[in-house]
């Protein structure tokens, strides 16, 4: 099941279920209310498509987990996960402008698999991982790269607003195993991977990181890139596929 946020003109955000061509509208937050319909459809042609989820407490990212990109960056991969957190207000949604921030030299794509949370969850087991799950979305998690190298952390280089755009739905039903991921910028691929090449798989991540930080619902793990991460520059279209889920497309702005 493919779960939208949106909105129509002159309406508040509302959720549903992508239906073909349509949105089968949701009496409310399925995070919370569950997945009552009101009856109504609304065409999609009419409907903007929103950021499927906006974290009420944290963007959790995963940092060097898949051998290539580990040595594209000349890193060394951990015994345990790498994880930072991105501010809820870098969050955007499809087609928005990744805005580039003046001065800040060399910004590159990340296209990833994210989890969003569905339930609170503390020390979760591996084995019971799906059960805090409310399903996977598309992210990229732009990052300034000469940031993130003079800053010695990742914290502003991947804080910026607009640096973690989301969507453009929850797939609620996917075997999140082994999907293809795939990254295009003004359509030439970019980065091209499987997510059973990950160095931690999502078991250990939900374990790990429900050790660590309580997860709410709405919460988004971002599971790490692949290699092939690249710059961004102003007027280009970056566009991250994952089978199972869709596409989330957006273009890239400078900021004067």
């Amino acid at each position: 099941m493919k779960i939208a946020r949106f909105s129509t003109e002159g309406e508040d955000p509302r959720y549903g279920i992508l239906d073909e061509r349509a949105l089968v509208v949701l009496a409310g937050d399925p995070m919370y209310q569950g997945f009552e319909t009101t009856g109504e459809r609304v065409s999609l042609k009419d409907a903007k498509l929103l950021a499927p989820v906006i974290p009420r407490s944290k963007v959790i990212g995963v940092g060097l987990n898949y051998a290539e990109h580990v040595s594209e960056m000349e890193e060394h991969t951990a015994d345990d996960p790498v994880v930072f957190l991105k501010p809820n207000t870098s969050v955007i949604g499809p087609e928005d402008p990744i805005r580039l921030p003046a001065d800040i030299g060399r910004v590159d794509h990340e296209g990833e698999l994210a989890i969003v949370i569905g339930s609170l969850a503390k020390n979760v087991a591996k084995e019971d991982f799906a059960s805090v799950i409310l399903g996977y979305t598309i992210a990229n998690d732009v990052t300034a790269r000469d940031l993130q190298a003079r800053d010695g952390q990742w914290a502003r280089a991947k804080g910026f607003d607009t640096f973690c755009p989301l969507g453009p739905v929850i797939e609620t039903e996917i075997d999140p195993s082994d999907i293809r991921i795939e990254t295009r910028v003004d359509g030439d691929l970019r980065q091209a991977a499987s997510t059973n090449e990950m160095v931690h798989d999502i078991p250990t991540l939900i374990e790990f990181i429900s050790s660590i930080w309580t997860l709410l619902p709405g919460d988004v793990i971002l599971t790490g890139t692949p290699a092939g991460v690249g710059a961004i520059r102003d007027g280009e279209v970056v566009e991250v596929t994952i089978s199972g889920i869709g596409s989330l497309r957006n273009p890239v702005i400078a900021r004067h």
